[in-house]
């Protein structure tokens, strides 16, 4: 019989348990559970670009978190569990986002199970997060990611920096919207139907290693990542049909952050190497934040990235040379109140996407969030992008925490 993730992920969780149950100083055990209920409503207000498409997606989701902690905290085990029932079959999904051990000494770390690890500094796009499958159909931005199966070794120095190597054994593929799904391509995209470079499919062992250090002014990040890509490499034919495959690939980035008063300087590149497919991209912007304005605590941050990447049209996320423009405003207040607002606009066509973030917190338990997408004027040529240039959306979700 083929083992599947699901028996993957059910044996690493009975070993997990099983290393606590055999652990000898279970005494100032602590727990700590969380769980937040979350209502949400996203209406896309243009008329459908393909047939069956919804307009209106109600949904539900529940986000339960769990986490047990003995011998001084310097053991753990840490559960995030995920699940959303959508209109749309494909956004109606579960996940284990976290469930790992880990042990903790005075310079080291070692974590196994599933876990999510972010790599970055920029804004607009995340080139060097790359651990992580992005999850597809919960968020268009890409922010949110599946739980990766891992063993993470983290080696602490105070001279040299810190050293993170990764072991990655099973590769988790994208899932994409469905029949009824927005932002979606003219063919209904099956996971399934997705092939591998490697003869091992899913089962190739990935490898993985990040160094990061700060000099005075300077944070650096410099990693390496080989294995089966996260981004799956889409192919045209001449009638139109999509061919998907996950490709073997190298990929080596940096990342930096300077602060100087007021201003961070970012960037982010990487270069890609796979057989089908060799490229550069990068990111670099400044944010400046305005503080304490008039003394009542409000923050405004002032955000600016250009973003570059050799693939132009065939860029998944369209983000190929364009400028990125917006900015952050942080209430600090009892209420937690924030607001991003930005766009994107391509140097080389009239496309420009703009979008707004916000959320708020209403007594100690109840958060509120508002949030906009907006497609104007893509361009035709756009061969990804074009296929969305009728899901401008806007979502509104209420969250109860226990």
């Amino acid at each position: 019989m083929k083992i599947t993730s699901i028996h993957f992920i059910l044996l690493l969780f009975g070993s997990l348990l099983s290393t606590y149950a055999q652990d000898q100083t279970k005494k100032n055990v602590t727990h700590d559970f969380e769980l937040e209920l979350e209502a949400e409503y996203r209406y896309f207000y243009d008329d459908a670009f393909f047939e069956d498409q919804e307009d209106h997606f109600p949904s539900l989701a529940i986000r339960p978190e769990y986490k047990i902690e003995w011998n001084k905290g310097y053991e753990s085990i840490n559960f995030k569990g995920f699940f959303r029932l959508d209109v749309d079959e494909e956004r109606t999904h579960w996940d284990i986002r976290e469930m790992y051990y880990q042990k903790a000494k005075s310079n080291w770390e070692l974590s196994l199970g599933l876990k999510k690890v972010y790599w970055g500094v920029t804004e607009s796009n995340h080139l060097v997060d790359i651990i992580n499958q992005t999850d597809a159909v919960e968020t268009f931005d890409g922010e949110e990611k599946l739980g990766q199966p891992m063993a993470q070794f983290t080696w602490i120095t105070q001279k040299f920096g810190t050293f993170d190597f990764f072991y990655l054994p099973y590769h988790r593929k994208r899932t994409f919207a469905g029949e009824k799904g927005r932002l979606r391509f003219p063919t209904v995209i099956d996971k399934d139907d997705l092939t591998y470079e490697s003869g091992a499919e899913e089962w190739r062992q990935d490898f993985a290693f990040r160094w990061k250090h700060y000099f005075d002014i300077l944070d650096i990040g410099i990693s390496h990542f080989y294995g089966n890509g996260r981004e799956p490499l889409f192919v045209f034919d001449a009638a139109g049909d999509i061919n998907a495959f996950y490709p073997v690939i190298n990929q080596t980035g940096l990342d930096l952050q300077i602060t100087h008063n007021a201003f961070l300087w970012k960037l982010e590149s990487i270069y890609r190497h796979a057989d089908a497919q060799d490229f550069f991209a990068a990111v670099a912007g400044v944010e400046y934040t305005f503080s304490n304005i008039d003394g009542n605590g409000l923050d405004i941050g002032i955000l600016g990235e250009y973003l570059y990447d050799e693939r132009d049209e065939l860029t998944l996320n369209a983000l190929q040379n364009d400028i990125f423009f917006g900015s952050r405003i942080a209430f600090n207040d009892t209420q937690d109140t924030s607001i991003l607002i930005g766009g994107i606009a391509d140097l080389e066509s009239s496309s420009t996407i703009f979008s707004l973030e916000a959320s708020r917190r209403f007594g100690s338990t109840w958060t509120a969030e508002v949030e906009a997408r907006i497609f104007n004027d893509i361009d035709q040529n756009e061969l990804i992008l074009s296929n969305f240039k009728e899901d401008s959306f806007f979502r509104v979700s209420i969250s109860k925490y226990f």
